[in-house]
This record gives C-alpha cells, sequence and structure tokens, in this order.
C-alpha cells in the first residue's frame, strides 16, 4: 500500500466549507503521481516510452472534510490485468480514522510512440506490486 497526506487548505473548500468534490479526484491524482515517482521514478517511464492513462474513475463521496484536516490517500492494486488495472485509493480522515471518499481507479499503460495499451506483464507487473487478482 502506498500512502500521501495533503492538508486541506480553504481554496479546496466549496460554499458550504467542506471540500469540493472536483478536489477529491485532484488529491487522489496527486496520490497516484507520488504513487509512481516513489516506486521506479518518472525517469523510468519515459525511458520505457511509456505512460500511465486512467480510463475510468468510480468514486464515492462518504463524509465531509473541512479546512484543516490531514488525509491519507492511501492507494493499493485492487486488480491487475492483462491489459488494465485497477487501483483502490481511500481518503482518510487521520484525525478520526474515518473514510471520507473512496475510488476505484481503471487504468492502462500505453506506448508513447503508439498511443495503444501494452501488455501488463514483466517489469511494468513487477512495478505494480505483482498480481492481485
Amino acid at each position: 500500500m502506498h500512502t500521501y497526506i495533503i492538508r486541506v487548505r480553504g481554496f479546496h473548500l466549496d460554499l458550504y466549507g467542506h471540500v469540493n468534490n472536483a478536489r477529491y479526484l485532484e488529491f487522489l491524482e496527486e496520490a497516484r503521481w507520488d504513487l509512481l515517482e516513489a516506486d521506479r521514478g518518472l525517469d523510468w517511464w519515459h525511458e520505457q516510452g511509456l505512460a500511465f492513462l486512467v480510463a475510468s474513475i468510480t468514486i464515492n463521496y462518504r463524509r465531509p472534510a473541512g479546512l484543516g484536516v490531514d488525509l491519507e490517500i492511501r492507494s493499493s492494486m485492487r486488480r491487475l490485468g492483462g491489459r488494465s488495472a485497477v487501483l483502490r485509493q481511500e481518503v482518510v480522515n487521520l484525525a478520526t480514522d474515518e473514510v471520507v471518499a473512496d475510488a476505484d481507479v481503471t487504468f492502462v499503460v500505453i506506448c508513447q510512440e503508439t498511443g495503444r495499451p501494452v501488455a501488463l506483464d514483466g517489469a511494468l507487473r513487477e512495478a505494480f506490486g505483482g498480481d492481485p487478482a
């Protein structure tokens, strides 16, 4: 599991003083970038001619989060298929340990030259932590 912490700032909030729903997508994206950088680094991805591409996101908003709250984004592989995978991301309020949002992010890895999805095998499969069913 990969974790990433974000503190809620004023510009993250909506009219009601809660994190705006669109901001959660940004928080999740920021955590995915950190995940990619933490393992092999962005240089590895560029050297391989590969890019991480989100195909869909299903997100659930569970509880509000307000100003000054520290949120931990917990990312783990839910399913690793032949050409696509699903990353599970949970946004947790660190003060209460409550899940405030969760998402399943379906993604593919594409060849930057052709724009086509590549097989998730070998070094790529290893980069994503093995073989979750």
